[in-house]
């Protein structure tokens, strides 16, 4: 049964704590394969300034960062963020901040805002005030790149959903470039150009 109301940052705290990479991203094959995916598909070699919501313990960051001037990563727990920050400890371009989106959302604007396995975890208001945050934090022909769980979960959205809400809210600012399924994970790369 799915949670009706977007999940509290207690929730993945306890997991950080609990087990310290509670979805192996250090260890798993298919969480390093899809970061290669994640990275390949990138439209660009370089971004001016990158924002990574939902960094956990900063794997993927770290690798993002490399291809980044400056990358803004931020997570709901004080144990991913502090695992993340010493991870990417001799990247200075790399800002990591503990956050809540879209309630406590930074101030900026991005060429790449990076959304990866977590817009499933906000209700249908979040997602709605996550897409007034994205529209407002994109620079004009920015990209957002959004990777998503497509298995059975219990969380507010599925991945397919969640990705569905987020397009809609955002409305006619969105040019999908690329949406790609693979046996888990679905990848949609968007381009949101300005309001006309």
């Amino acid at each position: 049964m799915r949670r009706e109301h977007s999940i509290e940052p207690e929730y993945f705290e306890a997991l950080y704590k609990d087990k310290g990479d509670p979805w192996e991203f250090e260890t798993s094959p298919y969480e390093a394969a899809k970061y290669d995916e994640t990275l390949a598909a990138l439209p660009k070699a370089r971004f001016e300034s990158a924002l990574e919501v939902g960094c956990a313990n900063g794997v993927l960051t770290a690798r993002l960062g490399a291809r980044c001037n400056a990358l803004l990563a931020l997570d709901v727990s004080e144990t991913a963020v502090a695992a993340a920050r010493a991870r990417c400890a001799d990247q200075p371009n790399i800002q990591i901040e503990q956050r809540r989106l879209p309630a406590d959302a930074p101030t900026g604007t991005f060429d790449l805002i990076l959304l990866s396995e977590v817009v499933y975890y906000w209700d249908s208001a979040d997602i709605v005030r996550l897409a007034a945050y994205v529209r407002s934090a994109a620079a004009s022909g920015g990209h957002v790149m959004l990777v998503h769980w497509i298995g059975e979960t219990d969380y507010p959205k599925s991945g397919d959903d969640a990705v569905a809400e987020l397009h809609a809210a955002l409305g006619d600012r969105v040019t999908v470039v690329r949406s790609d399924r693979h046996d888990r994970y679905r990848l949609d790369l968007w381009r949101l150009e300005d309001a006309g």
